[in-house]
């Protein structure tokens, strides 16, 4: 089971809708999903359309107790199909006070040692974090070894992820416990000049921490949660969907024991693709011959055609049939000059390459 701790002490900037959301794409694809909602909110289960108020036990019943893990079965309620929540409520928010007697070491190991009672049950444990770095936010990262910091694109926001990754540097080393951290830029409006920017600066700050995904202001993800579905489940080809589902394939393909060499290396041939636009600033190209890793084993052009600027993207690739997407500027884009296409995973059409 991939354990993933979704993290930022800034409110408002995606975590829980990230966490919902990336879920659902993952579950749509046969994954087997847990959520663990350590957010006293509980706006995660909230937004997988589970009361919070009604549930006999939750967390706190879990962690609080020496004998909780063994319960932490009987905590689960089914969300959605492939989708199981461990749902939160307010009293979680009284953990700290109820452990505070404990030594450091076992009040913040409790989730890793509830979790590893499910190992073989999910294929992936998301955890949602509350807005600080407390007692509830340490047990998410000791349990996980992978992180997802989303980032709203404005300034004051990657000040604070600044802290926050100094944070759990510092836990790390003093734990011994190593995590992979990844930044994901949210809420970004691609119409405006300062985000456009603030994303460039983003990605200049943190490199190759940054997802290449970058999920857009879309008001279908507040109507999904809202009716308690994650966007997949509630509208498909909404922009939302789109984008959890590029993170969804992006996340996966990170993976270091999924990453693969494909045979037949001997019988590659050079494919050129381009891509024309006036205004984009950054084109790249993924598909299932890179991973879906933007540029991953492509050798990259960009020359001037007027006011145009063409991109050129050389790839060396066997005979077969291969789905691609542009990442022009953090959007998915399908090819304009290929009217061959595929449905992708979640309602997107992705582009068709045939190599002969």
């Amino acid at each position: 089971m991939r354990t993933v701790a979704i993290v930022n002490q800034k409110g408002g900037c995606g975590k829980t809708t990230t966490t919902v959301n990336l879920a659902g794409c993952l579950a749509a694809e046969g994954a087997r999903v847990l959520v663990v909602d350590m957010d006293p909110q509980a706006h995660a289960t909230l937004a997988l359309g589970v009361d919070a108020e009604r549930v006999d036990e939750n967390l706190y019943d879990v962690l609080a107790e020496d004998d909780g893990v063994e319960r932490f079965e009987r905590i689960l309620v089914r969300a959605d199909e492939n989708v199981e929540v461990a749902p939160s409520g307010i009293v979680l928010s009284a953990l700290e006070q109820k452990l505070a007697g404990e030594r450091s070491d076992a009040r913040t190991q409790r989730l890793a040692a509830a979790l590893a009672r499910l190992d073989d049950r999910f294929d992936w444990a998301l955890i949602d974090c509350p807005p600080n770095v407390g007692l509830l936010t340490f047990n998410a990262l000791r349990a996980a070894r992978e992180v997802i910091v989303p980032l709203e694109t404005s300034f004051f926001a990657i000040h604070g992820v600044h802290k926050l990754l100094e944070t759990i540097t510092l836990l790390s080393e003093r734990l011994g416990h190593d995590l992979v951290v990844r930044i994901l830029p949210t809420l970004y409006d691609g119409r405006t000049r300062y985000a456009r920017e603030t994303l460039a600066e983003i990605r200049s700050t943190f490199g190759e921490l940054c997802f290449d995904t970058v999920i857009r202001m879309n008001v279908k993800l507040r109507e999904a949660a809202r009716h308690g579905k994650p966007i997949v489940r509630f509208a498909r080809s909404a922009n939302g969907a789109i984008d959890y589902g590029a993170l969804a394939v992006e996340l996966a393909a990170l993976a270091p024991d999924e990453l693969r060499a494909r045979p037949g290396a001997a019988a590659e041939r050079e494919v050129v693709v381009q891509y024309r636009a006036e205004h984009a600033n950054d084109v790249r190209i993924a598909g299932d011959f890179n991973d879906w890793i933007p540029d991953k084993g492509v050798r990259s052009l960009v020359q001037s055609e007027g006011p145009q600027r063409v991109w050129t993207k050389i790839l060396h690739l066997s005979p077969g049939t291969y789905q691609y997407r542009y990442v022009v500027d953090g959007e998915w884009r399908q090819d304009p000059e290929n009217p061959r296409s595929v449905d992708g995973p979640v309602g997107n059409k992705n582009s068709l390459l045939v190599v002969s």
